[in-house]
């Protein structure tokens, strides 16, 4: 039986399936009489969930770092929620029993959360029913599954992996994810990510296709689960871990050696990272800095914006992992497919032409500002280099200096220290940047091409609908003069041209980029040393040739 899903995290499993199904719970609904014991008796719940979730926390933060173990304090936010709280405290004084309160609320609250369209808040009523889950196993006297102590190469089928799952999961005996539920930005990717585990999710009724003890293959490339694979495959397989094993050695070689074309034209590379903890992939895969970090992530999962100081602490702790390697910093991009409650942005028509990225930045100006000012702090700990994201006229560009200066001025009076070398940098994501860039230009220290929104505005294609993904074309003239005359423009004022967008990881348009005259690439870690073996066999003017071709230009 081949199963098909989506591949959210690189590499092959062979193993043993292990299903986690969870209790089948009927919560009835009873009559209580004694509404305060019975209110006494959820609260205790819920001290005893915060016990459990802060014990969990603690083993996530050892095995997973600082940043994958905030998850939880989302967890106890809810558990804080007054809310949350009170919902259940209501249904509880009405006479109901905790059980079904509990999860009468929380269906509630999950059912708010779906109802949005951003993915990645749809993605956090996953917490709100992991939460849920414990107060009820709590009150029913049930324990939590162990998962440290799973068989060798197995490969875990579970409806949903939850937060509290993962911490108490030894991924030495783990070689594969498969969920019923999640999408890219599912709290199962983004561990598979960092554990560097195979996972395919969004797999339909997955545990009840496959028995405990099927022998599996996960295929985190295409996304194929096989169940129970005849004697050939698995062997086919088996050939193609040696050939990644294979692979993974041979690149390791190009570890010390310059990245530069067969001509001499060097280039730059970077990694893009979301997570503290993605820094030791980046400098393991010889990242020359980071070309890209996206500062959303801390914003998001919680009640509330992070505070100034729990930015400069994440932002100097970056800078001093680093080492003195440059780490382009882009401040807060959210809007468009990316959402914060506590923001409170309007539901828009159009929201990736609405209020997004520095629009709403230069909107909320006490906010930008706090982490002006935490970067600002941060800055004598590393080579700092800020970046903006969405700019699409030079107004824009004067108003951030603007309030750079403000915060400068501060911090000056409040005895802070900063550094007085801090580059600035526009990130070069619409038309309307690629055409002015010449202007913008003088205002800037260096420019980030976001490809995967300027392919976007430019061909006025949603790559994420199916009917017209098809248009997605990067190698389109249209995109790629906007680039040259991007690059060209950077040059004339001696500023050089990133690209940080998905292209950049892609081997098929890493020559046509080089060609364009492309100074840095920023991708995803582990694809570094893959993208540096193809420059060093390709030669500046021979794709300079074929660049010409592509534009249509004699």
């Amino acid at each position: 039986m081949v199963i098909k899903g989506i591949p959210v995290s690189e590499g092959i499993g062979l193993g043993r399936a292990v299903v986690i199904k969870e209790s089948e719970y009927t919560i009835k609904k009873t009559k209580i009489e004694n509404t305060g014991a019975e209110l006494r008796r959820f609260l205790d719940s819920i001290e005893k969930a915060k016990e459990q979730i802060r014990k969990i926390k603690a083993a996530t933060q050892e095995s997973l770092g600082e940043k994958n173990a905030m998850i939880f304090d989302a967890h106890l936010l809810i558990l804080d929620d007054p809310e949350f709280v009170n919902m259940v405290r209501g249904k509880i004084e009405e006479g109901i029993n905790a059980e079904f309160a509990i999860d009468e609320s929380a269906r509630f609250f999950e059912n708010m959360l779906l109802s949005l369209e951003d993915e990645y808040m749809r993605e956090r009523a996953n917490d709100i029913k992991d939460v849920a889950l414990r107060l009820i196993k709590i009150l029913n006297g049930e324990k939590q599954i162990d998962l440290k102590n799973l068989p060798e190469d197995s490969i875990l089928i579970v409806h949903d992996l939850t937060p509290s799952q993962t911490a108490q999961i030894n991924k030495q005996n783990v070689r594969g994810f498969v969920t019923e539920k999640g999408g890219k930005t599912s709290h199962t990717a983004i561990i598979a990510r960092t554990y560097e585990i195979p996972a395919v999710v969004g797999v339909e009724d997955i545990i009840n296709k496959i028995k405990d003890g099927d022998f599996l293959i996960v295929d985190g490339y295409e996304g194929f689960v096989y169940v129970n694979p005849e004697e050939d495959l698995i062997k086919e397989y088996e050939k193609k871990i040696v050939e990644e094993n294979k692979r993974k050695e041979e690149l390791k070689s190009f570890l010390y050696v310059e990245s530069k074309t067969q001509d001499g034209k060097r280039i730059k590379l970077f990694a893009n990272i979301a997570h503290i903890e993605e820094i030791d992939a980046a400098l393991k895969n010889g990242a020359e800095g980071i070309g890209l970090f996206r500062t959303e992530f801390l914003f998001m999962d919680r009640s509330q914006p992070p505070s100034e100081d729990e930015q400069f602490e994440v932002y100097k702790t970056v800078l001093e992992k680093m080492e003195g390697k440059p780490v382009i910093i882009r401040t807060l991009d959210v809007g468009g497919d990316k959402n914060i409650s506590y923001l409170n942005i309007d539901k828009e028509e159009n929201p990736f032409l609405g209020y997004r990225a520095i629009r709403l930045c230069l909107g909320n100006k006490e906010l930008f500002k706090t982490q002006l000012r935490a970067l600002l702090r941060a800055s004598i700990y590393g080579k700092l280099k800020m970046m903006f994201p969405m700019i699409t006229c030079i107004d824009e560009v004067y108003q951030v200096k603007w309030i750079i200066q403000e915060a400068k001025e501060e911090l000056k009076k409040e005895n802070i220290p900063f550094s007085q070398n801090i580059e600035i940098g526009i990130m070069i994501e619409t038309p309307a940047a690629a055409v002015i860039s010449d202007i913008l230009a003088k205002e800037a220290d260096f420019f980030s091409i976001g490809t995967n929104d300027l392919i976007q505005y430019t061909l006025a294609i949603d790559r994420t609908n199916d009917k017209v993904s098809y248009l997605y074309n990067p190698l389109h003239p249209a995109v790629l003069r906007l680039i040259k005359m991007t690059v060209e423009n950077a040059h004339k004022r001696g500023i050089e041209v990133g690209v940080c967008g998905e292209i950049a990881s892609n081997q098929e348009f890493v020559p046509v980029l080089i060609g364009l005259g492309i100074d840095e690439l920023s991708l995803n870690p582990s694809k570094i040393l893959n993208v540096k073996k193809k420059i060093l066999q390709t030669r500046f003017e021979e794709e300079n040739l074929r660049v010409k071709e592509l534009l249509n230009w004699q």
